[in-house]
């Protein structure tokens, strides 16, 4: 099993001199398993654009692609409609991800893209025969060996995590997500502040914290959000659901994690900010015997 980086960022693309290393596109995995027949692709942000060049430039004609979203944030499916596949008449794209709307299908999230309001060509232009499938917590057998297993993320729209097994190795994808905390007042001046209501939301926390922790427990890989620093998080990014480097690193210590990788970086986070970061959590044995890194984009881990 081999996983490639093609964009690490979260929020929007960011080009420039000050992301050379860590690359400046939006969240874009491929997942690359030895006997399957189709490629197997995580989010399609802007670096879906080159991935799908290099598809193309391997085999093509007839390809046959799965994308998984985990959920239909700009940075998440914005590269879609620069995906070459799309406009080739003998691919196949099956298009999974969760159903943020009821009034809405993921078709119709996603498919809106291609609207002349913001681009060219329409949905009903796209040569390739494109088919979506909506997905909610659940476990599924993806054939070939192949074991999917998804979970809801603390995040404001209704987003999934993944779990890939395939031939004892286990890719787990958890971003974009913070830690589920205590939604109730707890000042005690507060009119209404409820002594109870206060245990029963930090228990509940507790619980679905813990839930997500079993989710990617023993994963070979783990992809983790980790857009924030604890400082930048307590600061002012509470509830935009991302996480911060000190909590992902522990979690995943706990859960038994043989490597995580840091993902979704902030927008406005240089190389040389990385590097200082990746120095304080990822180059000691602070959190245990964990592999730590921050993704870059370009990157293949084997496992």
């Amino acid at each position: 099993m081999k996983v490639v980086f093609w964009g690490v960022r979260g929020s929007i693309p960011c080009p420039g001199l000050q992301t050379v290393k860590y690359g400046g596109n939006t969240a874009c995995i491929e997942l690359c398993l030895d006997e399957l027949d189709y490629s197997l692709i995580i989010d399609a942000g802007s670096g879906i654009r080159e991935l799908g060049y290099q598809l193309v430039k391997q085999q093509n004609k007839n390809l046959d692609i799965r994308i998984f979203l985990t959920h239909t944030h700009m940075d998440h499916i914005s590269g879609l409609p620069f995906f070459l596949p799309i406009y080739m008449p003998d691919s196949k794209i099956r298009i999974y991800g969760p159903v943020s709307h009821e009034q809405a299908t993921l078709e119709n999230v996603v498919g809106g893209l291609m609207d002349y309001r913001y681009f060219p060509i329409r949905k009903e232009e796209l040569a390739a025969k494109i088919e979506y499938v909506s997905l909610k917590e659940e476990h599924l057998d993806l054939g070939d060996g192949l074991i999917l297993t998804t979970k809801f993320l603390n995040h404001p729209i209704l987003c999934l995590g993944y779990r890939f097994e395939y031939q004892d190795k286990i890719v787990c994808t958890t971003y974009d997500t913070e830690p589920f905390r205590n939604l109730f007042s707890l000042d005690p001046k507060d009119p209404n502040y409820d002594e109870e209501l206060v245990r029963d939301g930090e228990e509940a926390a507790r619980e679905l914290n813990a839930q997500l922790e079993e989710f990617y427990r023993g994963a070979d890989l783990l992809i983790h959000d980790c857009q924030y620093t604890k400082v930048e998080y307590d600061a002012d990014k509470q509830d935009w659901g991302h996480s911060w480097f000190e909590y992902v690193c522990s979690a995943a210590a706990r859960a038994g994690v043989k490597k995580l990788a840091l993902f979704h970086h902030d927008p406005t986070r240089s190389d040389v900010q990385l590097e200082e970061l990746e120095k304080i959590h990822c180059s000691s044995n602070r959190y245990g015997n964990i592999e730590i890194f921050c993704a870059r984009e370009g990157m293949k881990v084997v496992l």
